[in-house]
């Protein structure tokens, strides 16, 4: 089934009210790939775990950039490429580069929708002809592949390893995607767009063995055969949410670029600014932050304040506050 959306549901959908983000894997807390470097088994901080690597620094497989992101999340000042080649080798002949959600959130109860968009270029693009693992849980109850199936060059959505849909994985086009898992009932559903289109439910929900320590979900690539071929591929836009899904992709329209994208970086020992009062803001003197917009944490620079209707909500202090 190729990815197509009826204009119309599309709008209508884009309406939905969104539910609470329980974990934001945003990349805006993350400057350089050095970044990442600060969390280990014994300083188990900020949003991400970041183990699942070959032997080089984060730099050799990590890289940031406002070029990086799906222009239409506009809360979000930079995007991930992430690279694979023969150096990302880890504890076996596969090549993987992954992070994984750092957070005592409980990331598997109820219903939940794991958020995240993909990309790739003609710039090192994926080999069609090896089987790649993309946005998985350890048990892979449900997950992207490439390289897969009668079209190798299609993007897959797979449940227990079976098909369910598909999409040609075109360059230099954004590819969202929501997983709806219902833990309790044990099922899985999809939604995705392309852009800044909101997102629709692709997918029905199918019964699969829904299960996560909420330190399984691995945003990156598995790629099975291990070559020296190095390969790109960028995340944006990852975050989980409980119901009801938030099927907007930021402003869903690609906006200018800011007029100075240089990003500065602080101290981590940096404070980060507090939030303000719990009440609802409604007027403020300065800049004012949009809903799901970051509103604080260590390094952030810019507004602080909410916009009406929202209020700053610590997510993944001491590193990231944001608008709900």
């Amino acid at each position: 089934m190729r990815l197509t959306f009826l204009a119309s549901f599309s709008i209508l959908a884009g309406f939905a009210r969104a539910g609470t983000v329980i974990w934001s894997g945003s990349f805006n807390p993350y400057p350089t790939p050095a970044d990442f470097e600060r969390w280990s088994w014994a300083n188990q901080t900020g949003a991400y775990q970041w183990y699942i690597h070959g032997s080089q620094p984060a730099s050799h497989y990590l890289a940031l950039s406002p070029d990086y992101k799906n222009p239409a999340h506009t809360s979000e000042q930079r995007g991930l490429k992430m690279t694979i080649d023969s150096g990302a080798t880890w504890n076996s002949q596969m090549e993987r580069a992954e992070l994984i959600p750092q957070t005592t959130a409980n990331l598997g109860t109820g219903t939940l929708y794991y958020h995240f968009s993909v990309k790739r270029s003609n710039t090192n693009p994926p080999d069609s002809t090896l089987e790649h693992q993309v946005a998985f849980f350890e048990s892979h109850f449900t997950e992207l592949k490439y390289g897969v199936g009668s079209q190798p060059t299609n993007l897959v959505w797979m449940v227990s390893g079976q098909e369910k849909w598909s999409t040609p994985f075109t360059a230099d086009t954004w590819f969202n995607f929501a997983y709806e898992i219902n833990f309790s009932s044990q099922n899985v559903g999809l939604w995705a767009s392309t852009g800044g289109s909101p997102l629709t439910k692709v997918v029905n929900n199918i019964a699969a063995s829904t299960s996560t320590n909420s330190a399984d979900f691995h945003v990156g690539v598995l790629r099975i055969v291990n070559t020296p071929a190095p390969e790109d591929w960028y995340f944006s836009n990852v975050y989980i949410e409980n119901g009801p899904i938030n099927t907007a992709q930021g402003s869903g329209s690609v906006p200018p670029p800011p007029p100075n994208t240089t990003t500065t970086t602080t101290p981590t020992t940096s404070v980060p600014p507090p939030p303000p009062p719990t009440t609802t803001t409604t007027t403020t003197a300065g800049p004012v932050q949009t809903r799901y917009g970051q509103c604080g944490g260590n390094g952030w620079t810019g507004p602080t304040a909410c916009a009406a209707g929202s209020t700053c909500i610590a997510v993944s202090p001491p590193w990231y506050y944001q608008c709900q």
